[in-house]
């Protein structure tokens, strides 16, 4: 099998059932991945996993969902476990897992700060950890991240403030798995067009966002979309390797480093 080419392997995507992730289960199958483990966390997203799983199948290649919170260690170590037992040790390894809190920082409380903090660092470091002990030589670790690290905003610290660790978790792990061939980068879109933006903003939020980045003007509602993600995505995976270590903004120009 080639560096560059996805065809013929093994992908595993947390947060794969729906919304980007599920767009880039499907996209994977289709450029001929040989199999696609998913991961979702609750009950409901099984019917989407199943959809995606169902997608997987028809696009001609091996598929797997595994429910699970993978906010502890073992539960991450645990969904790698299963998929090298279901489907073999990875190649690729994607991780879009996040959630967003969104208020002054006076107003954040303990249990607020210590969930989001479970969510988006413990996660990413803990899949960091596991894709490095489970993925195959010359392999690619993709973590989600948010366009939100080169703003200078209020309301956000205990979002963006919680996904700043995860650049240096990526510098760190392509220095340690850079001698093994296996490129690690972290990629953040700009506010998502889908169910995950919409509840932490207000109407007069919503309203800014859509007008913010430079590109907005040419887009369906001025956000960014899961499909103008998912080929960077691609990319970075395949004939992209060559960038390790860093974290790219993909938001239309809503905001830059």
């Amino acid at each position: 099998m080639s560096r560059n080419s996805i065809e013929g392997k093994v992908v595993l995507i947390t947060g794969g059932a729906k919304n980007l992730g599920g767009l880039l289960a499907r996209e994977f199958a289709k450029a001929g991945a040989k199999a696609v483990a998913i991961h979702y966390n609750s009950d409901s997203a099984k019917v989407a996993a199943d959809e995606t799983v169902a997608a997987i199948k028809a696009a001609g290649a091996e598929a797997v969902a595994f429910q699970g919170d993978l906010t502890s260690a073992a539960a991450m170590e645990k969904l790698f476990d299963d998929t090298v037992a279901a489907v073999g040790r990875p190649d690729i390894a994607i991780n879009t897992i996040g959630m967003v809190i969104k208020k002054p920082i006076a107003e954040v409380t303990e249990a607020e700060f210590d969930h989001s903090s479970a969510v988006n660092v413990k996660t990413a470091f803990f899949f960091l950890k596991e894709a490095g002990k489970h993925v195959n030589d010359n392999g690619k670790i993709v973590t989600i991240v948010t366009s939100l690290l080169g703003a200078f905003t209020p309301f956000y610290a205990a979002y963006e403030g919680l996904k700043a660790p995860v650049e240096h978790f990526t510098r760190a792990a392509s220095k340690e798995f850079g001698e093994r061939g296996i490129s690690v980068t972290a990629i953040g879109p700009g506010p998502m067009d889908t169910p995950f933006f919409y509840p932490a903003e207000g109407e007069d939020a919503v309203a800014y966002h859509k007008t913010a980045a430079a590109l907005s003007p040419f887009t369906k509602t001025g956000l960014t979309h899961i499909e103008d993600i998912a080929p960077w995505v691609l990319f970075m995976v395949s004939d992209g390797w060559w960038m390790t270590g860093q974290t790219i903004l993909v938001n239309g120009g809503y905001t830059t480093k």
